[in-house]
């Protein structure tokens, strides 16, 4: 740990430092000078046999403690820091949100493990790759919910993203009320630019109570400004899976309606992907996100926490110490 803070030190006074170097001259300077007393001193015989006790062998340790003082002082003078860096992203976003089918045709194993798995996988990337967009979501199987409103703390939506499964929703495709309650979402946005981004794996497949069909929700978004991205996900047609909350039964998806897809993106001004496979999925994410980008500025501000009192606390114990030894414990030697 003391290692690390070291590797992290910057010193502002670093012309100081050499100073330190007078530290060992000074320990050799005074070496000699007892070395010269101790050779012109007369010795008597009693002297020759006193054993040396502990106080004798502690004699010169207020110089040394002086002299470690004094070497902390001159770190201190030098300054050492600790550099923060921090960069923070700003500018101006986009409104977006994801609109994701979890019907239970999205279980399908054409996609390793899963078509809903890698969906979830490719969109918690994309929201990572856009820091200062507010996103929201919206699902949509046999109805539609919006799961996380449109926002900029992206944490808690990519939990939700997570925490997707089929099932959460009642049996069907309603493509339209998807669209519609993702349009919905942003219709309080101040931002300029607004998107959609849908991704399904099927085609319509109303149930009885059906509020909005697909193209309803096509001439709300043109009304609105929304822009709308839609991407197909199937790598093969005619694929099979168990229906998650309708039994053990078997159910067709159906097809992927492909003509309703790019219909919706080219009359509102987005663009319709088909998506065959995972990095084909992530391809259309990252073609998207060039598609839309934000004005993003980032700032970088520099702090230095200055860190003299660590040294100069220690020097003044120093200080303290050798005071104290050379006026009490150590008094009577010269």
């Amino acid at each position: 740990m003391i290692y690390e803070w070291f590797q992290k030190i910057e010193f502002a006074n670093i012309w100081v430092l050499p100073f330190l170097g007078a530290l060992p001259v000074i320990a050799w300077l005074r070496h000699r000078m007892r070395r010269g007393l101790q050779a012109t001193m007369p010795v008597s015989a009693a002297q020759m046999f006193t054993v040396k006790g502990g106080k004798t062998s502690m004699a010169g340790l207020p110089f040394w403690l002086l002299l470690l003082s004094l070497g902390f002082v001159i770190l201190s003078i030098a300054r050492p820091q600790v550099r923060n860096v921090t960069s923070r992203a700003r500018g101006e976003g986009i409104d977006i949100v994801l609109c994701m089918d979890v019907s239970g045709s999205m279980l399908s194993a054409d996609f390793y493990p899963n078509r809903l798995e890698v969906a979830k996988e490719m969109a918690i990337s994309f929201v990572e790759n856009r820091p200062v967009d507010q996103i929201g979501l919206v699902i949509f199987s046999g109805e539609s919910f919006t799961l996380y409103p449109v926002s900029s703390d992206h944490t808690s939506l990519i939990e939700q993203i997570r925490g997707l499964r089929s099932g959460m929703l009642r049996y069907g495709t309603l493509i339209g009320e998807g669209l519609a309650t993702a349009v919905d979402r942003l219709s309080q946005s101040k931002s300029k630019s607004q998107v959609v981004v849908l991704l399904t794996d099927g085609k319509e497949q109303p149930p009885e109570d059906r509020i909005i069909d697909p193209l309803t929700a096509l001439n709300i978004a043109r009304a609105e400004g929304v822009k709308v991205y839609t991407i197909g996900m199937m790598a093969r047609e005619g694929a099979t899976v168990a229906e998650r909350g309708v039994g053990n039964a078997a159910v067709s998806t159906g097809g992927l309606d492909e003509a309703l897809l790019r219909r919706i993106a080219v009359q509102t001004g987005g663009e319709y992907f088909r998506a065959v496979d995972k990095e084909s999925l992530q391809e259309v994410y990252a073609r998207i996100d060039k598609l839309e980008k934000s004005e993003v500025e980032v700032r970088t501000r520099t702090r230095f926490e200055e860190q003299f009192r660590w040294p100069l606390g220690a020097a003044l114990l120093l200080l303290f110490l050798a005071i104290l030894l050379r006026y009490t414990f150590l008094r009577t030697f010269p």
